[in-house]
């Protein structure tokens, strides 16, 4: 290892502090360079022309962004999702992409179950309702048991299955999971059914949403999708905002073909005051923080920077994306 000191590049800051990245990658770098929060696209071009790695978060780094780059061996997403990030451009220059991929299930499979008892209990109207003096709603706001019902989840990774074992106590009688990766007896290993996007919406009265955002995942809930489900029906979504067409969902909030929306991710964050799911009190809303504790926080930037140490070390990254 030559003593050449490499340049690492954080894109889009959101962490109190980088001296978890600092202290793990001193071999290579006494600094790591953060692009302002407002910068511009020329300051984040001039900052990742002669980057070794960059760091992501949730900005864009198309291939326009990544045709900038002179020297980056690495782009590590700090998460799961990677739709931020351009991979065949990156793969074109033989730029590393990964991501942290056991990242935070934990944290985002117990945000997802709150939400599901939040909406079932209509927690916040409650509350706000007993905050105006309204007492005893009953059969106004009716709540339905779990037990015998059925629980529908798209994309079965690792937080879904997190999620599942935290929701099984609850009683429901037949588990849906629609995970084309996965076969029938992967799935029945689960005690749970392998269905179509359609099964798990005509059979589910509590639908979880764990998918990657993909070009055929896209939408993967729209108008025709709530069409199937019943008024019983509760959806949540900690996984990625676009995987729902909102409009469709907001269509089916009000006129009651469904229950309830629990809802961490939108279509574009941050979402606009006037975003129609706010009016709506049969949604109960979160600012994409079903990944966050302080130990989470933690976790992920000690592996993504591990992932950047292990490519600047002349190896392979434990979760390469983009292989050639």
């Amino acid at each position: 290892m030559d003593n050449q000191q490499r340049k690492i590049v954080v894109i889009e800051p959101g962490y109190a502090s980088y001296s978890v990245e600092k202290d793990i990658l001193s071999k290579f770098s006494q600094e790591i360079h953060v692009v302002p929060k407002d910068a511009g696209y020329d300051e984040k071009v001039a900052m990742v022309r002669d980057a070794d790695a960059v760091m992501v978060r949730e900005a864009i780094v198309d291939a326009d962004l990544i045709d900038k780059m002179e020297r980056c061996q690495v782009i590590v997403r700090y998460g799961i999702g990677v739709d931020n990030i351009d991979q065949q451009a990156a793969k074109n220059k033989k730029i590393h992409v990964a991501n942290i991929p056991q990242y935070g299930a934990e944290e985002v499979s117990n945000h997802a179950v709150t939400l599901v008892l939040a909406v079932s209990r209509w927690l916040v109207k409650r509350d706000s309702d007993v905050r105006k003096g309204i007492w005893g709603v009953g059969d106004a706001e009716p709540i339905y048991t779990f037990n015998g019902k059925g629980l529908g989840i798209i994309g079965f990774g690792s937080i879904a299955r997190s999620f599942l074992e935290k929701m099984r106590p609850f009683g429901f009688k037949d588990i849906w999971i629609y995970d084309p990766g996965l076969t029938e007896e992967e799935i029945w290993g689960y005690g749970a059914h392998k269905a179509s996007v359609e099964e798990v919406c005509r059979n589910s009265d509590v639908i979880s949403l764990h998918a990657p955002l993909l070009e055929e995942t896209r939408h993967i809930l729209s108008e025709k999708e709530f069409g199937l489900m019943t008024p019983r029906t509760i959806v949540v979504n900690t996984g990625r905002g676009p995987l729902i067409d909102e409009k469709a969902l907001v269509k089916a909030l009000k006129s009651g073909m469904i229950k309830g929306a629990g809802i961490d991710v939108f279509e574009n964050e941050p979402p606009g005051k006037a975003n129609p799911l706010f009016k709506l009190d049969n949604v109960i809303v979160s600012d994409h923080a079903a990944w966050y504790s302080d130990r989470s926080i933690e976790e992920l930037q000690t592996k993504a920077a591990k992932e950047v140490y292990r490519v600047l070390s002349g190896e392979k990254p434990q979760s390469w994306l983009n292989p050639w």
